[in-house]
């Protein structure tokens, strides 16, 4: 079955393009195909094509197919038509200019992922992305902390947990440290499953693998409204456009 993964906040650099590129990685390598035949495509409707320049450094080791497709909501409206892949991670524009955009992909969403840093500036960008955005179109969403620095201690990641608790947010168990590792990755052309292997590496690693465990165990338990049961079977021969 194919699912659409989004991932969406309207404020930028909260992490957005990271977790989509890893998340899409370590589900496209656990589902143990090749480059040449995966199941997962990475799909980018930023403008400003970060993905893109990170997919193309990566090159032929990229474990997962990807396309750049920010100007036609057509064609992103075509997404869930898809059948040749069993997982689609979307990365969106972190600004409010791309709107019509960001609401054509989350109607084409089995589920959203909420980035958020552990900083009180970053509450209310993603709290109304949530309430004006999100949650107006009925797609299952959850919260995911990211980039905390375990240096600073834990007053910041309580602080975030108390806020989204108080806003009654749904939220991914799994935190997303911050390590150098990840901010590296995109200029040095490396996918979190491709980190050199050692004991740092693989810390910031399993981050992610206990994301995707997250994000794809909670499949089993979404119904998005209007949308049961119309997931397409996967098999060759499909592309975005």
């Amino acid at each position: 079955m194919a699912h659409v993964h989004v991932i969406a906040n309207q404020k930028g650099g909260v992490g957005k393009t990271t977790v989509t590129v890893n998340l899409a990685a370590v589900v496209a390598d656990t589902l143990g195909r090749t480059p040449e035949e995966t199941p997962v495509l990475g799909v980018s409707t930023d403008p400003q094509a970060s993905m893109l320049e990170w997919a193309t450094r990566v090159g032929d080791e990229l474990p997962f197919d990807f396309e750049q497709c920010d100007d036609n909501p057509r064609v992103l409206s075509k997404l869930r038509a898809i059948t040749r892949y069993a997982h689609i991670f979307v990365d969106t524009p972190g600004s409010l200019e791309n709107q019509p955009i960001l609401e054509e992909v989350l109607r084409q969403a089995d589920d959203v992922i909420v980035p958020v840093e552990p900083e009180p500036l970053a509450f209310s960008p993603a709290a109304r992305t949530i309430q004006k955005v999100i949650a107006p179109i009925g797609v299952p969403w959850r919260v995911l902390i990211n980039n905390w620095d375990p240096r600073d201690g834990e007053t910041d990641l309580k602080q975030t947990r108390d806020y989204l608790a108080l806003k009654r947010f749904p939220t991914f168990n799994t935190v997303i440290r911050r390590y150098k590792l990840h901010a590296r990755a995109a200029a040095e052309g490396v996918t979190v499953v491709q980190y050199p292997k050692n004991r740092v590496a693989l810390e910031a690693r399993q981050d992610f693998f206990k994301l995707a465990l997250e994000v794809l165990g909670g499949l089993t338990s979404q119904v998005k409204p209007g949308h049961s049961g119309n997931a397409v079977s996967t098999g060759p021969g499909a592309g975005v456009a």
